[in-house]
């Protein structure tokens, strides 16, 4: 059965882990009595989680029909003659309205009934809680009927058992590819290596054979060796400036050669050097405005100059951020504060959009954890010294989407939390805290599942 992602805006994810069967209808009966019938509406809302009665009175509701589930048979009848294309659209009117979490848009949600009788959809993700429109003739139908309690979550374990498999045969399969392109690799570069091997030892014994002085060359040189005596040597060795400096150039590579020459003249230069020092502590480094600046405003400055003037790509900075004299966790705090600078609302979705600038200060695989700690006391810094009061209320959509992107593991982010709640918090970090309290339980409990399976 065909499998599709659920919610259109997510369509085009070939990756996105929810999905739906694909909607598959049939029409039965003749004249007045012919009805549609949606042969697959079990397994439709038993993966997004809803009653099957309900999509059913909602296609009554919107087209209006009369509509019936039989909870028996599980067949669900809406008369009239209806094409797939126009159910498939109020599927996904229902899935928006019914289903999708109003704040991240995960489906992963379930329907709540206030004292109030208003209905309300609770996200397991992010724990927002999203305010259902009265309006709709669905809303009554949903009153009436109440869902059922959810037991022991297993519909969440059976999707979660599902994706791990997805998962483990993903990773098998990118074995196997790599391990195919190895074997292929080394059969393309040991011929390639063979020919330069054969190719080196012709040029090198040619070269041997120019080299090597001919028979008649060589007796002349052995009859030089053999008439100087060594009663003749005069041992002497020159000790003047010039014949030590050639010395020290033969010896020595270039670099260390120019480090010794300048001590020789380290006498002669140290008064420049210390009035040239003295004029440094005199003047330090100063702004536009004659101000002095810190080291923290200094690379302020020079990040803000990467990312504005010249327009530098995600990977133009990782190499800029080599030549920084600055800590990872610095810059990570600088790079923060300069590319979500004034961002309130709608913070959770830039830090999405700019990922690729945090990923630019990844280093190699074995220091992802390293990494994944200095982002989150980044972000941390970042919410709590300026006291932004809406970028703390998406905390928990900003983690949710880093660990989608698989740039945050559980086990980093279960850490951050227990040692930032165990410190001493207060103003803003008790906020944050609370804000992200709901993801932390939803992973805990995934965690938990995960154990006891």
């Amino acid at each position: 059965m065909a499998l599709l992602n659920i919610g259109a805006s997510n369509r085009d994810d070939a990756f996105y882990r929810y999905k739906m069967p694909k909607m598959v209808t049939k029409i039965e009966g003749r004249g007045n009595g012919i009805k549609t019938n949606v042969v697959n509406m079990v397994d439709i809302a038993k993966a997004l989680g809803r009653p099957a009665s309900y999509t059913t009175k909602y296609f009554g509701c919107e087209l209006g029909a009369q509509s019936k589930f039989d909870e028996k048979t599980g067949t669900s009848l809406v008369n009239g003659a209806h094409n797939t294309a126009k159910l498939a659209g109020l599927l996904e009117n229902f899935i928006k309205k019914y289903v999708q979490c109003y704040g991240c848009g995960n489906p992963e949600t379930e329907i709540l009934i206030t004292k109030t009788q208003m209905l309300q959809l609770k996200c397991a993700a992010c724990g927002f809680i999203s305010d259902v429109d009265m309006r709709d003739k669905l809303t009554s139908f949903i009153l009436k009927n109440p869902p059922e309690q959810k037991k022991s979550s297993k519909d969440k374990k059976s999707l979660r058992r599902a994706e791990k498999e997805r998962l483990k045969e993903g990773e098998a399969a990118d074995e196997e590819m790599k391990k195919l392109k190895k074997e292929v690799k080394k059969k393309t570069t040991s011929g390639t290596t063979k020919d330069k091997a054969s190719k080196k030892k012709a040029q090198t014994h040619a070269s041997d054979e120019d080299r090597s002085p001919t028979r008649t060359q060589a007796y002349e040189i052995d009859q030089e060796v053999s008439d100087d005596g060594d009663d003749d040597i005069k041992w002497q060795t020159d000790t003047s400036r010039e014949a030590v400096e050639q010395r020290m150039k033969e010896q020595l590579s270039a670099v260390t050669a120019e480090m010794v020459m300048l001590s020789t003249n380290e006498e002669k230069k140290k008064p420049a050097i210390e009035k040239k020092s003295v004029e440094q502590t005199k003047k330090p480094h100063e702004n536009g405005n004659g101000s002095i600046l810190n080291a923290h405003e200094k690379l302020v400055n020079e990040i803000k100059e990467l990312l504005n003037n010249k327009g530098t790509s995600p990977t133009q900075l990782k190499s800029s951020f080599a030549s920084l004299s600055a800590t990872p966790q610095d810059q990570m705090d600088v790079l923060f504060s300069v590319l979500f600078e004034g961002v309130g609302k709608g913070f959770a979705k830039e830090v999405i959009k700019k990922k690729e600038y945090l990923i630019a200060l990844m280093k190699e695989e074995e220091e992802a954890v390293t990494w994944q700690k200095v982002l989150l006391k980044a972000m941390g810094s970042f919410c709590q010294g300026n006291a932004r009061t809406e970028a703390v209320k998406e905390v928990a959509l900003v983690l949710k989407g880093l660990y989608d992107e698989d740039l945050l593991e559980e086990e980093v982010i279960l850490e951050w939390y227990k040692k930032g709640v165990a410190g001493d918090n207060k103003g803003s970090a008790v906020m944050m805290w609370k804000n992200v309290k709901p993801f932390v339980e939803w992973l805990e409990n995934a965690e938990s599942e995960s154990e006891e399976e």
